[in-house]
């Protein structure tokens, strides 16, 4: 398990871990690196339209181990079909989550997790880990539903590691190293609660 200690100085520092080949753990920090303003941040239309209709009810650390192995479990790109959530990756995390440090946001159907997403939070920043769903639009819909509790709460910034298409849509952007740990600094010292 990596402390956890170790894994909010990396946070706060601009690195976090990822499980390789055979479970030995990496630590990164791209450049550039990807983030969603909040101020910025784009709910498209349709999604808007699955917000409104009330199809999900989203909770807040209700079952971060689901959430996290839902993560692990999900089908990621055909070319590269495993993940980086190993299990002691997941094991670190729930630690970290006991130590109230990282946070899930879900998206139930009644008693059915239909997706979610999971993160760190530090001072006024939120470290996005991963997303999945098990019923379309439900990561969606706690990302948006992430983002008004962050804007509420006076955080001031969201980090997504990289920039995918997935995450273009709702307004992520590429900055440089340099800039993203200006923004950092700036922010991890805040008093902020998820």
């Amino acid at each position: 398990m990596i402390p956890i200690d170790v894994l909010v100085g990396a946070y706060a520092r601009g690195w976090f871990p990822m499980a390789v080949e055979d479970g030995e753990i990496r630590w990164y920090s791209p450049d550039p690196r990807g983030i969603i303003p909040l101020d910025l941040f784009h709910v498209p239309r349709r999604l808007a339209r699955v917000i409104r209709s009330g199809a999900f009810e989203i909770h807040v650390d209700r079952d971060f181990e689901a959430v996290i192995r839902g993560c692990a479990g999900a089908e990621r790109d055909r070319l590269d079909p495993g993940t980086w959530i190993s299990e002691e990756i997941i094991e670190s995390y729930c630690a970290l989550h006991r130590a109230g440090v990282a946070h899930s946001v879900e998206a139930w159907r009644g008693d059915r997790l239909a997706g979610g997403l999971y993160g760190v939070a530090i001072g006024g920043v939120f470290f996005g880990e991963s997303m999945f769903h098990r019923v379309a639009d439900a990561s969606k819909v706690a990302l948006a539903a992430l983002v008004e509790r962050l804007r509420g709460r006076g955080f001031r910034l969201l980090d997504t590691q990289w920039v995918t298409e997935h995450l273009e849509q709702f307004g992520a952007i590429e900055i440089s190293r340099r800039k993203y740990l200006k923004l950092l600094e700036e922010s991890v010292g805040l008093d902020c609660r998820l």
